[in-house]
């Protein structure tokens, strides 16, 4: 063996640079003793991705480059090692009116105590969730150093999507692509990147090792699936996804040039992968920002459901609480379908009925509807009443409240503004409602994380879908069939389809005046939703950004 390269696969926090540093230092040091002389972190491992406007601070990134210097310094002693550390350099000209940015994106290269090299990201991705050239400045260097007999060329990321930074790096004299990222996960994402990684090893000749982050960050989330891929464009190894851990390469030179061998995890479904972001998704976030606990609301539905068990994997059975809120509309085999999954799953389980509250609320403000019937009006002041009752738990009990909406209910806005909407993360807000059901299936066929079988009762799941705020209510009452719909949202809000293209796909004109009406209508509700995991490659989040105030309809 020539070398061996340690890939630090692992779960920063931004703002964290002291953690996350010692994070390094210790991978460093176990990386070491293991015999490796090249340790990659992933991209701004030292600030962790995505800082977002932290980056406009100077004292933000005086605490990187103090982190850098510690780990530096804590690993001087490991003779011929180097490490590639990921982190922002530099600040801006900026006033009130003008922002001049001079910082970049940097890979810096440490051995033995010091800085030996500098590269700076040259390609900077302004979509989906990326907003770099908003902080940085493109980089206009090359990046190759030496571990032993051994050239490597530096790319970050975005970089190696494109052919220049790779052939110059070739042109310098590397002989073996390092490439460190931090590459927000949506389903399919990892094996995008495995055959565009395969085609830039065909354009170049060098072998690769891709190095990637993993953990939850607000609404985005990594997944690891690092891996290596031979100068022969075959993959040579792959990580496991949604772990943190070391994850080792082995380089050996050969009369015909370098090769690699490391171990490769076997490829995942699909389904697989997105449970795992889920689960990812919420634990990091309620970790990450102090939280012990959850609180949900239980209806006996679908969402409620798969949101719970979603939270007993993320973070075990003691740290749930959920409550079944029922009104006069709510159906004893909701009440019987929310005991049941709560008996399975061991959570704590409190009801409170709110036809006390909803009473009083109706007689406070009879003076002021008069003989107006009943409608949403009614509905509405339901679901608010959970919310204001799930709030008060959350204050005195320090919960974090889970609402429980999907991706289909925040396109057409069938959901309740301070009502279900009602809590600090999502967890499936980025998930279809067609898809729901099929997490669900998924989930009572597989325990990934040794919660129990079976969580969710089968009526649950067959039985039509239902907000229960009046009588006989159905959610296809006044909504196209779910697979009609989330069709319909796939193409024009992921898509960017028009509607004569969407008519043109046999889709009824009826059904998509309806769907893209509704989508435009409730913006306004989901500027104020909460934040929630991002598992497609466009949700409800931070690549999606529409005017509330827009006469315009594609």
């Amino acid at each position: 063996m020539t070398l061996q390269i340690a890939v630090a696969q692992l779960n920063f926090t931004v703002g964290d640079m002291t953690g996350n540093a010692q994070k390094i230092i210790d991978a460093a040091h176990t990386a070491y003793a293991q015999g490796a002389r090249l340790l990659l972190t992933p991209e701004l491992s030292v600030c962790a991705y995505i800082a977002e406007d932290l980056f406009l601070r100077p004292s933000f990134i005086t605490a990187c480059d103090d982190a850098v210097k510690t780990i530096a310094r804590e690993t001087a002693g490991l003779n011929g090692m180097a490490i590639v550390v990921g982190h922002p350099v530099g600040r801006d000209q900026r006033n009130k009116s003008i922002n001049i940015s001079q910082r970049i994106n940097v890979a810096s290269v440490i051995r033995e105590g010091r800085v030996i090299e500098n590269y700076a990201k040259r390609m900077l991705p302004n979509y989906q969730v990326f907003d770099e050239r908003r902080y940085f400045a493109p980089g206009q260097g090359i990046g190759v150093f030496q571990v032993g007999d051994v050239s490597v060329g530096l790319l970050i990321c975005e970089d190696a999507w494109f052919e220049e930074p790779a052939q110059l790096a070739k042109e310098a004299g590397a002989e073996l692509l390092a490439v460190i990222n931090a590459s927000p996960f949506h389903v399919g994402k990892g094996y995008e990147r495995e055959a565009m990684m395969i085609e830039r090893v065909k354009a170049t000749g060098l072998p690769l090792v891709y190095a990637h982050m993993v953990g939850g960050q607000d609404e985005v989330v990594f997944e690891g699936h690092s891996f290596a891929v031979g100068a022969n464009a075959q993959l040579a190894g792959r990580a496991p996804s949604f772990v943190e851990q070391l994850y080792f390469v082995d380089v050996t030179r050969t009369a015909n040039g370098l090769t690699l061998a490391a171990p490769t995890a076997p490829a995942r479904d699909h389904d697989a992968d997105l449970w795992d972001a889920l689960v990812m998704g919420l634990r990091d976030y309620v970790d990450k920002n102090g939280f012990k606990s959850v609180a949900l609301g239980l209806s006996g539905g679908i969402d409620s459901a798969l949101v719970l068990a979603i939270a007993v994997d993320a973070l075990g059975k003691d740290a749930v609480h959920a409550v079944m809120m029922p009104s006069p509309y709510t159906a004893s085999i909701s009440l019987q379908d929310a005991r049941e999954m709560v008996r399975r799953l061991g959570v704590r389980y409190d009801e409170i009925s709110i036809l006390p509250a909803f009473e009083a609320f109706k007689i406070s403000l009879q003076p002021l509807f008069g003989d107006k019937p009943e409608d949403t009006t009614e509905e509405n002041i339901q679901a608010r009443i959970r919310g204001v009752m799930l709030m008060a738990l959350s204050n005195k009990h320090g919960h974090l409240v889970l609402t429980t909406g999907n991706k289909s209910e925040y396109a057409v806005g069938y959901c309740t503004l301070y009502g279900d909407m009602c809590g600090g993360y999502a967890p499936i807000k980025d998930v279809v409602k067609t898809a729901v059901f099929r997490m669900a299936r998924w989930r009572n066929v597989h325990d990934p994380y040794g919660t129990g079988s079976n969580p969710i009762p089968e009526r649950i799941i067959t039985r039509p879908p239902s907000a229960e705020l009046r009588e006989d209510q159905t959610d296809q009452d006044s909504l196209p069939p779910y697979e009609v719909l989330d069709a319909i949202i796939e193409r024009y809000m992921e898509n960017d389809m028009g509607i004569a293209e969407l008519v043109a796909e046999g889709f009824a004109q009826a059904d998509v005046e309806q769907v893209t009406r509704l989508i435009k209508l409730n913006e306004y509700k989901r500027q104020q939703s909460a934040v929630g995991t991002r598992v497609t490659h466009r949700s409800f989040g931070k690549d999606w950004r529409y005017p509330i105030t827009n006469k315009f309809r594609a």
